[in-house]
């Protein structure tokens, strides 16, 4: 199982960032999405990924046109996927979508191609029985900023094919990244495991009234000597996503807790189209946020 072409479903922040990184490192990719208007961002976003590039991480202006000519974009999954060897799926994080999503690709991937997912908080379980080939079923899942977190857990379920999980490990140290194989489902990862209960006791905070979001990133950076806070970070990861997630498991697990997080944080913000970074505001204003400022935490 050689790995040439790779799709990515879902031409948002996190997919676009997967599309380049996997460009940029000699793969031929095609980004899909449903509307043309997500794949005119992400088309800018590349141009600003080469830019960075070679701005700051010592690449050459030869290698950034090399990977953006290896970046193609449409509309039709069809086209995107009729030559796929491997698809990355970032789409919203909702079982539905995902399960609607996933029967329309398994009638239209050729049977050579191995179907992955960037789920933040699902396991491949919960989506499996939409899929025509179970076998070749996995989770790839990238933290947020792609060539600085350099992070590829990977995730089978029960029936994953040994042979196609170590092919998906491969894959991912062959795009620049630290393999993290997981040895059976978990919600969340590692990252978002551990990530997650500390974002949601901050976001806590501030809902319940106890601080301001301000204080409680103030707080964590002096404490741990760090850059940001858990609300930069957010604003890193993205409001709709930490609301959706909040909203999942809201509704999954009957947590009130969650449900009133989803709904400040959609109230607030995501209605607000405050969507963090990729909106150029969220808790905080980009691209010069306050917390960057030196008398933040004076």
């Amino acid at each position: 199982m050689n790995i040439n072409n790779v799709t990515i479903a879902g031409a948002g922040l996190l997919g676009s960032q997967v599309a380049w990184q996997i460009a940029f490192s000699g793969f031929e990719v095609t980004v899909y999405d449903y509307f043309d208007k997500e794949l005119d961002k992400s088309k800018t976003l590349h141009k600003e990924y080469a830019e960075l590039f070679v701005s700051t991480r010592g690449a050459s202006q030869e290698q950034v046109d090399e990977a953006l000519a290896r970046l193609k974009y449409t509309s039709d999954l069809s086209e995107a996927v009729k030559d796929a060897d491997l698809i990355s799926e970032s789409i919203p994080e909702s079982v539905e979508i995902k399960q609607s999503f996933y029967k329309e690709l398994s009638k239209l991937a050729p049977q050579k191609t191995i179907f992955t997912t960037n789920s933040s908080t699902l396991v491949p379980s919960q989506i499996v029985d939409s899929i025509d080939r179970p076998k070749k079923f996995l989770a790839l899942h990238f933290g947020n900023t792609v060539w600085d977190s350099r992070i590829g857990e990977v995730m089978g379920h029960p029936t994953t094919c040994p042979e196609v999980y170590k092919v998906i490990c491969q894959f991912s140290k062959a795009m620049g990244m630290v393999t993290i194989p997981l040895h059976k489902e978990q919600s969340g990862y590692i990252i978002n495991a551990v990530m997650i209960p500390w974002i949601n006791a901050s976001l806590d905070l501030v809902v319940n009234g106890v601080a301001d979001f301000e204080s409680v990133d103030k707080t964590w950076m002096l404490a741990h000597n760090v850059e940001r806070g858990p609300f930069a970070v957010m604003d890193i990861v993205g409001l709709s996503l930490a609301a959706d997630i909040n909203r999942l498991w809201g509704e999954q697990l009957n947590d009130e807790a969650a449900l009133a997080r989803a709904k400040y944080l959609d109230e607030n913000y995501v209605k607000q189209n405050k969507l963090g970074v990729k909106g150029d505001e969220g808790f905080y204003t980009y691209p010069n946020p306050a917390y960057k400022d030196a008398d933040f935490i004076r």
